[in-house]
Formats: C-alpha cells, structure tokens, sequence
C-alpha cells in the first residue's frame, strides 16, 4: 500500500521492482538489494544491479534504491515492512558457506515489528530439503517452512495461485517442457509485534 518500505531480494530484471514502487507510490521505498558481481564472472557477464539501478534512473522510479551487497545478510538503511524473494530463496543455499540461519535473522531483524516476509520459489519433492537447489533450481516447501520459523518468524499462510499439481518435481525448471509451468509456493511469514 502506499508509503510501505519494501525490501526485494535479488530482483533479476525488475519485474517486481516496476510493481512495487508504483504501489508503495513517492512515500514508500523498493530497496532492490542484489548481489555484486561475482569476482570470477566472465568480463561481459551482466551486472546484478545494473537492471534496478537503470530502473530507478527512469522518471517516475525515484523510490526505488538499487544495492548491490553480499547477501550472506541483508542489509537496510531503516526497517521495512516487506521483505519479499521470488524464485531464489533456493539459491542462497547454493552460495559456498552461506548460514541460512543467520541469513533469516538477518531478514527478521530488517524488519519492522509485524513486518511480512514473503518468500515465492520453485516446489521440489516433499521431503527433500535443499537437495535439489543447485541441480534442479528448487527447494522443499517444508524446508523453507522449517529455517524461517526458526528465526523467530511465525507462518501466516500460502497461495496456491501458481501451483501445477502436473509438475512432478523431477525437472529442472529451466527446461522447456516445464519452464513457466512449475509448481511454485507462495508463503507469508510474520516478525511478531513483540
């Protein structure tokens, strides 16, 4: 709504970035906080924040704050109201040493008491936690269940809006025969008011 602080975690291309900061409107921030380039990419590789940073040059983007830090913690000039990741959270378990727990905390402390954590990712098989994240690019629903909370956070709820009971799991989900079909969760996490 407007005036909200969002804090978006690694926005790719700034699709959301683009709806957030027209939601949240001239009092609200889009804190779009992307990893740095990565010191072994090849030379012509993109730039992470290169897309939110061209973004927030445009007239009508000056909401919109574009950094590029390491995301092993997250990092605000002021607590949010939303913290939101689509189709990554899997990702972080593929960064060599990475704490997931001091990752989430990180998250939970960036937050605003009462403050929501919204997490969007590719489903993998019940029951397989992290095994899937660097081969298949998905994650156990339950496993992304089970880390939040152990922050402190409390699970408010889920969409089912882009699950695709089709999708058996076992696809990597850049592969054509699944690509823009997979069966993602959407859940809501809450920092307690106390």
């Amino acid at each position: 709504k407007p005036g909200t602080q969002v804090a978006e975690l690694i926005p790719g291309k700034g699709y959301f970035t683009r709806l957030f900061s027209k939601a949240v409107g001239p009092k609200g921030h889009v804190y779009a906080l992307s990893p740095p380039r990565r010191p072994t990419a090849a030379a012509d590789s993109p730039d992470p924040v290169a897309a939110t940073a061209a973004i927030a040059k445009e007239p009508g983007y000056s909401n919109v704050v574009a950094t590029a830090a390491p995301l092993a913690t997250i990092s605000v000039p002021a607590p949010v109201d939303v913290v939101f990741t689509a189709q990554n959270y899997h990702d972080l378990h593929n960064i060599p040493n990475i704490d997931i727990a001091a990752f989430n905390k990180s998250v939970f402390d960036a937050l605003k008491p009462g403050g929501v954590f919204i997490v969007l990712d590719h489903a993998a098989a019940s029951g397989s936690g992290a095994r899937d994240t660097s081969t298949l690019h998905r994650i156990d629903p339950e496993a992304v269940k089970s880390e939040v909370t152990a922050a402190g956070f409390k699970f408010e709820g889920e969409s089912k809006v882009l699950a695709n009971a089709q999708d058996d799991h076992s696809t990597k989900v850049f592969d054509t025969t699944i690509r823009g079909k997979t069966d993602q969760f959407i859940f809501k996490f809450r920092k307690p008011k106390k």
